[in-house]
């Protein structure tokens, strides 16, 4: 499959220059201050998309100091034609080096929820959480269901590309629309979850958050086959979280859980099984 490109989409919300005066802190990028949500892990992960296709082009173009800034520019020019209020950017990068973009509104979040110091336990049991440290708004809630089929692991979800076959189908089982407070939770050929499909997911397990583990690098015999996210990797690196296989099946109706992406941060989610068939794919 050649008629692809690599993407991801990024969060341009000029709230996050307050970032620094609010009291936050350990939020990487976003400490310089800057208006885009995590640039700098973006970037890792098309480049770590264009080195896997053998992209030598797209590769020169976003590597290194110089890369970084290329993008970082590339971004201040296509902010420049909107208003103050939040956008969703979608980045698009070409095998021979291109960068392309797509820009829409996005609604107000809270920069707890861009940037929360810890994520709190589900309910009940939670009062025992420490007080220090900015958690994560816990509304609105999403309504998180299963796919009905199994999807296999490919490089096509382990990276961000315009090939999404995989996640549309999977959002069409579930009649998810855009707009939708909903996300649709892909399980693979072993029955482990594999991501969101427009999410990584965060499940409570044994007195701690845990989300699907996913390679450095694509390889189909490790991992649940998800994608290496932005938020994902922040989280990882500041031990929000910690990674684990998870089986569809140990998923409880109504259990808490987190989602979280590179344009909405953190979301707190309820797990709905009542759309679940009596077996999968």
């Amino acid at each position: 499959m050649d008629d692809f490109l690599i993407f991801t989409s990024i969060r341009y919300d000029p709230l996050l220059l307050k970032i620094p005066d609010l009291g936050f802190t350990n939020t990487g990028w976003n400490q310089k201050p800057s208006p885009f949500y995590m640039l700098d892990l973006h970037r890792d992960r098309i480049l770590r998309a264009a080195v896997h296709w053998g992209w030598t082009d797209a590769v020169a173009t976003i590597s290194g100091d110089e890369g970084l800034q290329t993008l970082q520019t590339f971004l201040q020019n296509a902010a420049s034609e909107v208003g103050n209020g939040p956008h969703r950017v979608m980045i698009t990068l070409a095998q021979d080096g291109r960068l392309g973009y797509q820009i829409s509104p996005l609604p107000g979040t809270n920069l707890s929820n861009l940037c929360p110091e810890y994520l709190p336990q589900p309910y009940p049991g939670n009062s025992a959480q420490p007080k220090e440290g900015k958690p994560p708004i816990r509304g609105p809630v999403y309504d998180i269901f299963v796919d009905s089929r199994r999807t296999a692991k490919s490089e096509f979800t382990h990276h961000k590309t315009t090939s999404r076959a995989v996640y549309d189908d999977a959002r069409k089982r579930a009649q998810l629309v855009p707009g939708d407070k909903k996300e649709v939770l892909l399980v693979n050929h072993d029955g482990h979850i594999m991501e969101g499909s427009i999410s990584t997911p965060y499940f409570w397990r044994d007195g701690k958050w845990v989300t699907p583990p996913v390679p450095r690098q694509f390889d189909v015999s490790q991992g649940s086959g998800g994608n290496d996210g932005t938020t994902r990797r922040w989280a990882l690196e500041r031990n929000l979280v910690t990674e684990r296989y998870v089986l569809a099946s140990s998923l409880v109706d109504g259990e808490e859980c987190w989602i979280s992406n590179g344009l909405r941060g953190f979301i707190l989610g309820k797990v709905k099984l009542y759309q679940i068939p009596s077996h999968i794919d």
